[in-house]
């Protein structure tokens, strides 16, 4: 591979001051309902992230890997300082955080291990 094909596929360099600007916290999934309005299959999420943040809702195609009411109780990462985002009539207010399995299904990102909801990742 030539390094202009590495620097085609990387993205760019980002400082930590890029990163510094976003705001991931750990919230707890209080409320999963379907959300058969979407264009794709998804699920209408309502996450509590502690006192700070409060409960913010947001909309998470994660239901091939996922039942609804296997969510609730989960903890899990959300970018919570994008601008709000309308999905049809619903207003999604956090971008909840997952990567790709082998076939390509979203899988959510979670901390190892239980922390306090609202917890900012660094």
């Amino acid at each position: 591979m030539t390094a202009e094909a590495d620097a085609e596929a990387l993205p760019s360099l980002a400082t930590i001051a890029d990163f510094e600007k976003l705001d991931i916290r750990v919230g707890v999934v209080v409320e999963a309902a379907p959300f058969p309005e979407a264009r794709k299959p998804a699920y209408k999420l309502r996450i509590d992230f502690g006192p700070e943040i409060g409960v913010k809702r947001s909309s998470a195609q994660i239901t091939k890997r996922y039942a609804a009411d296997e969510l609730v109780g989960r903890h899990v990462l959300a970018v919570v300082n994008f601008p709000p985002r309308q999905i049809g009539k619903f207003l999604s207010e956090v971008l909840t955080l997952g990567a790709p399995d082998a076939e390509g299904e979203v899988i959510l990102l979670t901390p190892e291990r239980a922390v306090p909801p609202g917890g900012r990742v660094y």
